[in-house]
């Protein structure tokens, strides 16, 4: 509305009609009714004709509470993230977006279905790239938290909803409690996605630490998920080998501390004990020592400029084979285990 305050109503009309002329000439219709709002419900159309065979009318209803959006949120996600799905669920994240653009030019000439229509495809858009990118992933108190900000964002939400159980602030990969959330989820296909993304990230994060473990779980990982696209695993199946790559590197953790190692100091004594026969030549109590006396060797070099000289990686290497020698490591017929205690100090120098 323009308040006609100083008599300039009908000036600003004519100037109003000018612009509006050369604009046409210029870049053709501007009227959104004819232009944003068809294609709005071409869009809409589209994610419909994507979202064939999964009921999400549950999210459509007035007076539905937010748990029961949420679950039609969740659900959505869940039902595009099938193995079988993947083309379709590409086509839903390009329409969905395209809908959300068409939606912010027309959203004042929509029904009201209409618009909570178009918000349950942003959510379930939104929650789905994020899960699938290859960005940090979400856990389930994330997803919890996102979900909450959909609703609130799409329709007046009525509070805060947890749509999985109430986990510990304090939760990891490694705490029983929370696998045993994610076993127990209904939605298979999501539980897929949020395992594999913790997972892959406790495997980066080996790359950049432990040479042993990243090679390991890294293959697991793989191997794994290559069975399940293949259609060798079903759902089930490849979460409990997910499960079972979780325990076992929660194992792997305990194992760290139960002989008193850091994670810094575990990954050397992971590199030591790479062979399986090496704890056949020594006792344990010596490759700790071993453990300790290269790590603490590796701490006091540690503002030697290793990445950008050759020469003193160089130099590293030998004091590292010097103080192996002295522990006469490794035994005969497996001096290819240097290699590996090398490669795990030159990580450990490069990051």
């Amino acid at each position: 509305m323009v308040v006609d305050y100083v008599g300039i109503a009908s000036a600003l009309k004519q100037a109003m009609n000018d612009y509006t002329n050369r604009d046409k000439q210029n870049y053709g219709e501007q009227d959104i009714a004819k232009t944003a709002l068809p294609k709005f419900i071409e869009k809409l159309e589209i994610c419909r004709d994507l979202f064939h065979g999964f009921d999400y009318s549950g999210f459509m209803d007035e007076k539905a509470k937010d748990l029961a959006r949420a679950k039609a949120i969740s659900g959505g996600v869940n039902f595009l993230s099938g193995v079988e799905k993947e083309k379709q669920r590409e086509s839903f994240v390009k329409e969905a977006m395209l809908l959300r653009q068409a939606l912010s030019l027309c959203r004042s000439l929509l029904k009201p279905e209409q618009r909570f229509e178009a918000a349950y495809f942003e959510a379930v858009r939104t929650l789905l790239t994020r899960i699938t990118s290859e960005s940090k992933p979400l856990s389930l108190k994330e997803i919890n938290a996102r979900i909450n900000e959909l609703l609130k964002a799409s329709i007046q939400s009525e509070g805060v909803i947890n749509l999985f159980s109430d986990i510990d602030t304090g939760f990891s990969l490694f705490d029983p409690k929370f696998l045993e959330e994610i076993a127990k989820m209904k939605e298979r296909n999501l539980a897929v996605e949020i395992l594999k993304k913790l997972l892959a990230e406790q495997v980066s994060l080996y790359r950049r630490t432990n040479l042993v473990k990243s090679e390991k779980f890294s293959e697991m990982l793989s191997r794994a998920m290559k069975a399940y696209l293949n259609g060798m695993l079903s759902n089930e199946e490849v979460i409990a080998e997910l499960m079972k790559m979780a325990k076992d590197m929660a194992n792997a953790q305990a194992e760290g501390d139960a002989l008193g190692l850091n994670d810094e100091e575990l990954a050397f004594y992971d590199a030591l004990t790479r062979p399986e026969a090496v704890k056949d030549f020594y006792q344990n109590e010596e490759l700790v020592a071993m453990t300790h006396e290269l790590t603490e060797m590796l701490r006091k070099n540690r503002t030697i400029d290793w990445q950008k000289k050759e020469s003193a990686r160089a130099g590293m290497r030998r004091m590292v084979k010097k103080l192996l020698k002295k522990y006469k490591y490794p035994p005969d017929g497996m001096e290819y285990a240097i290699a590996t205690v090398i490669g795990q100090c030159e990580m450990w120098a490069d990051n």
